[in-house]
């Protein structure tokens, strides 16, 4: 015997009101910095990793590329927030390895143990499994830093 669900129109939703503290001031809240702070340090990466003429080595297939077609990837997943701001975890990636290519790990874990050593990739990988949390203050001075750093290497290489 069939049975019908009955539909009903998707509600409104109500804009959140901002949050106030005791003075009056407009509090951050987590996922806007996390946003900001994962805005901040993608480009770090991507920077990091460009050579001076514009052009980055993916890490996972090795191609040469224009800095514009670079993503920040992620050996172990941006899900893992102990490494998800590590830069050992973190190298520029072309955006068909890193968005598309289900194998793209193999080639990404040669390379990164190749970097950054078979020490350091063990280190990674246990705290990956690590549970930790950030505060507010963490999260505004990494995308201090991470933003002065930019500016800087913006300036170094000519992007």
């Amino acid at each position: 015997m069939p049975y019908y669900i009955k539909r009903t129109k998707a509600k409104k939703k109500d804009k959140p009101l901002p949050l106030f503290d005791k003075t009056g001031i407009t509090v951050k809240k987590k996922p806007d910095l996390k946003a900001k702070l994962d805005k901040e340090f993608s480009l770090f990466i991507r920077l990091r990793d460009c050579m001076p003429n514009g052009f980055f080595r993916c890490i996972s297939c090795g191609q040469i590329k224009p800095f514009g077609q670079a993503d920040c990837g992620h050996y172990f997943s941006r899900t893992h927030l102990a490494t998800r701001f590590d830069e050992n975890n973190c190298h520029a990636e072309c955006r068909a390895c890193n968005r598309f290519r289900a194998d793209h790990l193999e080639g990404y874990r040669e390379n990164l143990i190749a970097k950054i050593g078979q020490q350091y990739f063990d280190l990674l990988k246990v705290k990956a499994a690590s549970n930790t949390k950030m505060s507010d203050f963490e999260y505004e001075q990494l995308i201090k830093y991470y933003k002065a750093l930019n500016k800087k290497l913006r300036k170094e290489k000519g992007i």
